[in-house]
Order: structure tokens, then sequence, then C-alpha cells
């Protein structure tokens, strides 16, 4: 395939700014937006692009129409070889929502699956509508998981069910979703852009070192010991209080914002 028709329209990847929230939004409504061509790059970029902005504190990840999206476009899949898989794995940042220092949030607003289910699971806090769609549907393309959601599937429902999940490449509802502990929060359709937002200004409101600090320590956690996490948050501590001045700074707007309240 020639690299022009490699590239995916830069309309298939929109982003947007209001106050201390990005959003990005996958868009290819027609095709419940599959990824298509470069729009991972693109992805990618936006989130880049979010996290160089200090003006924004934190960022929304939703589908334009009835998905959030669907995984990768049968007819890109069609095109790719072994080796290109591989090269594109070697040059794509592989984990661009989780190494920006702000947060990131899926609103997963309908169908999604495969790598979009990947990309989803990899925000640190996701809300969905009762009656999407998640699928992994790799099994059924003779596929192995990539974009690691294997492993974001095991840690967040555990090895039992990420196997489930995988190998039987079932449909689950969005309720379902959120029992399994793969959204936190649910919601309705005609109420998920309000509530997102919403919990987005709570989380912007934080100080932004603490936001980026603490995603930190919660991901790298996960394969610590007790005693290194605790040794390790409180040379985190000490470094926002004696020398950073973030703890200072943070402080001083609680209280400005308390005096301002009453």
């Amino acid at each position: 395939m020639s690299k022009q028709a490699e590239q995916a329209p830069e309309h298939t990847i929109l982003y947007a700014v209001d106050g201390p929230i990005a959003t990005i939004t996958f868009n290819r409504p027609d095709r419940l937006n599959a990824l298509v061509g470069d729009m991972t790059n693109r992805y990618i970029a936006a989130l880049q692009q979010a996290d160089a902005d200090p003006t924004v504190r934190v960022v929304i990840v939703t589908g334009a129409g009835r998905g959030f999206c669907a995984g990768a476009d049968f007819s890109r899949l069609e095109s790719l070889t072994g080796e290109g898989v591989r090269q594109r794995m070697r040059e794509a940042p592989r984990d661009a929502a989780v190494r920006i220092s702000k947060p990131v949030i899926a609103a997963v607003n309908g169908a999604v699956a495969g790598a979009g289910l990947a990309h989803a699971l990899m925000a640190d806090v996701r809300f969905t509508v009762a009656d999407a769609k998640w699928t992994t549907t790799i099994a059924k393309l003779g596929l192995a998981a990539e974009l690691n959601l294997s492993w974001t599937l095991t840690q967040l429902v555990g090895t039992g069910r990420a196997l489930d999940l995988l190998l039987s490449a079932r449909v689950i509802s969005g309720t379902q979703a959120y029992d399994y502990g793969l959204a936190q929060f649910l919601t309705e359709p005609e109420s998920l852009r309000d509530e997102v937002r919403q919990y987005a200004l709570q989380v912007a409101a934080n100080s932004a070192h603490a936001l980026d600090q603490l995603r930190q320590q919660v991901r790298l956690d996960a394969a610590r010991s007790f005693d290194e996490a605790w040794a390790d948050g409180y040379e985190r501590v000490y470094e926002a209080i004696d020398h950073s001045g973030t703890y200072r700074e943070a402080r001083d707007h609680a209280r400005r914002s308390d005096t301002h309240g009453r």
C-alpha cells in the first residue's frame, strides 16, 4: 500500500480545549470510529499536544456518534503484513496515555473493541453508558493481543476474567463492564457528557504535580513490594514539601479558594 493510502484525514482525530480540559475525539462515526491509516499516530500526537499545553490539566477521550472506537478497520487489517506490524510497533509510542503527565478520562459512549478497547483501558478513569458494547474481538480475527491489552485486562479484572473475555471474544454491556471493574462509572447516554465534564473539572482543580505523582505511584506500585511502595511514597512527600515547593503552592491555593467560598 502506498504511503498516501496509509494517511488518515486530519479530521479523523478531533482536538479541542475548553478551560483546563482537552477533549480528543475519534471521528469516523460512519465506521464506529474504527482505526485506519495513521489514526493511532494522530491520537498519540493529540495526547502529546495536551501534555505540552500548560493550560490543560486533564484529558477526555471519546468517540463521535454511536461508538467509542471499534478497533482497527478491516480494510486496514487486510493490508497488514507481519513485518509491517513489527516495524510500527518499533516506531510508535506504545503507552502515550500512560506516560503523559496528565490524567486521561475515557468516555465510552458506545461500541468499543480490540485496539479501541486497549486505548480505553490505558486511560486512568473510564465512564461507560449502560448499553455500550464492549469486546476484545481478537480471537475472532486470529490475532494476538496488542497494545498491552492482555496485560491491562489482567491488571484490572484478574487472570480468570481476562482469559474469559479474550478467549470467548464475547460482547458485554456497559453495565457488565462496570460490574467487572473495567469502568469506574456507569451512566446514561444523555448524561455522559455532563458527568464526565464535571468529574474532569473536579480532577483539574487539584494540584497538577500531585496528579502526576499519584498516577505514577499507582502504576509503579503494582509491581512493587509493600516496603518499596512505602519508601517511595515518603521520598515523594519529602520532595514535595522541602524541595519542589508544590505542596506550599497547593496549600496556599486551597486556602484562597476556601476563603473565597465563604
